[in-house]
């Protein structure tokens, strides 16, 4: 009697060799794996890897410096040179010139100092008001109005002296120009500013010693 052909047993696939078998443990740790390392100190602020290396790069007080001077020297092109023509009362002008500034650093330049902000409250140090309320857009305001008047004053004092140096009476040397005024703005801004950071630093050490 002829044997009947018998097929051979199929074996059992090994599921764990299917090279086109993904588990879902492995993609979950692939899709992870660029959050985990390279961006794990700023998961607070994940926006930050997608801004660029190269300004990373520059230190902060460089960008600091230059963006309080260039807004500033920015003020004062559109609305001094730009409005100069249309309001000739100077007291009216430095209204005007305060609201412009402090809009603009309350706005812009506060802004702009919190998105570089390696972490929350990093560059706060650079600002007189760092919080971001309806209040402090007033107090900017206020803020900038007072370092006007003291700029106001720089640019009298330096024509007082070159007048008095050349034996004139009343001319007027030295201009309003955006460059000299944003230099003259920044520098009075960061003294102020240091002055409210080495007070605020005082106080604390004092509070330290005391144990409040």
């Amino acid at each position: 009697m002829a044997k009947k052909h018998q097929a051979p047993e199929k074996r059992e696939e090994d599921k764990s060799q299917n090279p086109y078998e993904l588990k879902s443990d492995a993609v979950n740790r692939l899709a992870n794996a660029h959050t985990k390392t390279e961006f794990k100190s700023n998961l607070k602020d994940p926006g930050r890897q997608y801004r660029s290396s190269v300004l990373d790069k520059i230190p902060f007080w460089v960008k600091a410096v230059f963006m309080k001077f260039w807004f500033n020297g920015a003020v004062c092109y559109f609305i001094y040179w730009g409005l100069g023509l249309f309001v000739s009362s100077l007291e009216n002008m430095i209204l005007v010139l305060a609201l412009s500034l402090g809009i603009v650093t309350d706005i812009f330049v506060n802004n702009a100092f919190r998105f570089f902000a390696a972490t929350p409250g990093a560059n706060d140090k650079w600002m007189m008001l760092p919080k971001k309320n309806l209040k402090n857009l007033f107090l900017n305001v206020a803020y900038s109005f007072v370092i006007l008047i003291a700029v106001v004053w720089l640019y009298n004092s330096i024509n007082a002296v070159i007048n008095a140096l050349r034996g004139t009476d009343g001319e007027v040397f030295l201009g309003v120009e955006p460059i000299l005024f944003g230099l003259f703005y920044v520098v009075i801004d960061l003294v102020l500013i240091g002055m409210k950071n080495l007070m605020a630093s005082i106080i604390n050490d004092a509070k330290k010693k005391n144990g409040v």
